[in-house]
């Protein structure tokens, strides 16, 4: 096995270098969610709910504009790699385009049937009451948080991963400051409670707008100008077509998939809805470091294969796979160690501690798996360019057992909450061995052009710099 790892100091300097500054800047994107949610918490488990619940609609663009952003990042990652910026600008502007009707579209229909959305996740009138308050204001934020969240993936694709982590600090002090004082009406504002909240939020978008993408249009490295976006880009539709849209539709079915489970969650009861939060904040401080390494994957092993290394890359997959594995059993521990401190800190009922306490043990079982599975479709595979095969990965296990299981145990079988979560997260597991083998079968390394990459290693001093 140690045949297969890495050994070369510079690839994990490498991977360093990546890591952490996404990992920092997704724990900055928990931290306002924790602090979010624990001002509404204060207020009550019916706002704390409804905010959930509406993120969970949210979500969904969130996860469709990475969709777009990785799916795209995959050739820029190539592109970069082979030194063609022009290759670049336009795949970026197809990305644009794309991310613009989407935006518009979940805007008119947040703004227009807020109400529908809500009925969809709960059947309780005062939850869905805050929600629709809620989307209302956070319906201003899609084409904002859309084309800064794919510009800030396209920056890592070749290396700039410091601005969006300045950027993800500002944003984070911003909108604790603005929570504080629209939820709860201090220095002379109207207490705006969960609206206030979403208030927050919106002007955290456009701060982090204003800066990515105002860095994106004057940094040099690619020179692509506001102009650009009206380029013809007829040649990089076919490789668009076939790398980047089976990753758009893999996480749209994914972001529908686990907005289904959401709707599970929200039909079993409100002390569940609440305890699931909870347990989602604690699930995504350790995913943050998950984000890290996927993001780390992708890039290298996308631009090696840009390079020419091609069986260079399967061994960098064979080390990101065991980084990966280390990550979940570190995380099993943490999570053990910190519930009881996590779940004291909100004030909710006995009856949702409980149920906190039980997801908190299902999560120490279901995390590991995540992470590797994570790891190995969001980085090692995604990076290889195999989209087509994860597009399947991602919906089949999702649809096929997370959801008809979550169903049964829940509703039919009435399980503990214990249960209920494992069933819900089973398709984790499923992925982790489906991947595992993919990864040990070479099949996913996958070269975008041919006759730019095939059999060339371009010298060490062409290799990405990151900043």
């Amino acid at each position: 096995m140690s045949g297969l790892l890495v050994d070369d100091r510079s690839f994990y300097k490498k991977t360093a270098i990546i890591a952490i500054p996404v990992t920092l800047q997704s724990l900055i994107a928990i931290g306002i969610s924790l602090i979010s949610t624990i001002m509404l918490g204060s207020l009550g488990e019916a706002q704390l709910a409804a905010s959930s619940l509406a993120n969970n609609f949210v979500a969904i663009f969130q996860i469709l504009c990475m969709g777009m952003g990785f799916g795209t990042a995959v050739m820029t990652a190539q592109y970069w790699g082979s030194k063609d910026k022009e290759a670049i600008k336009s795949a970026v502007t197809i990305m644009y385009r794309v991310n613009i009707v989407t935006a518009l579209l979940f805007m008119t229909i947040t703004l227009l049937v807020p109400d529908v959305i809500m009925n969809i996740y709960s059947n309780d009138s005062e939850i869905i009451g805050y929600g629709i308050k809620y989307l209302r204001i956070l319906a201003m934020t899609y084409l904002l948080q859309g084309l800064s969240l794919t510009t800030t993936i396209i920056l890592r694709s070749y290396g700039k991963v410091k601005i969006p982590l300045y950027c993800s600090i500002a944003a984070f002090l911003l909108t604790i400051f603005l929570s504080w004082v629209f939820i709860f009406g201090n220095l002379g504002a109207p207490r705006m409670e969960i609206e206030g909240a979403a208030v927050a939020a919106l002007l955290a978008r456009v701060l982090e707008f204003v800066v990515i993408m105002g860095y994106f249009l004057k940094e040099k490295e690619i020179g692509y100008r506001t102009s650009d976006f009206f380029r013809r880009c007829d040649d990089k539709m076919k490789p668009f077509m076939k790398y980047a849209v089976p990753v758009i539709v893999s996480d749209f079915l994914l972001a529908i998939g686990m907005s289904m489970i959401a709707i599970i969650v929200g039909h079993i009861s409100s002390s569940f809805v609440s305890a699931n939060a909870i347990i989602m904040v604690v699930l995504q401080i350790f995913t943050v470091f998950t984000q890290g390494i996927s993001n780390a994957a992708s890039i290298i092993i996308g631009n090696t294969i840009g390079e020419g290394g091609a069986e260079q890359s399967f061994r960098q997959g064979v080390t990101f796979s065991v980084l990966s594995s280390i990550i979940g059993i570190i995380s099993v521990l943490f999570v053990q160690l910190l519930a009881p401190s996590v779940i004291g800190f909100y004030k909710v009922s006995g009856e949702t501690r409980e149920i906190a306490y039980q997801l908190m043990n299902a999560l120490s079982f279901t995390i590991i798996f995540q992470t590797v599975s994570s790891v190995m479709t969001k980085g090692v595979l995604r990076g290889g360019g195999d989209t087509k095969f994860l597009m399947i990965a991602d919906i089949l296990f999702l649809w096929v057992a997370s959801v008809p299981l979550g169903m049964l145990a829940a509703y039919v079988l009435h399980l503990p909450p214990f249960f209920i979560y494992i069933s819900l997260r089973i398709d984790n597991l499923l992925k982790t061995i489906w991947c595992i083998h993919r990864l040990l079968g070479k099949k996913w390394i996958k070269v975008i052009d041919q006759g730019k990459v095939e059999g060339a290693y371009l010298p060490q001093d062409s290799m990405v710099d990151f900043e």
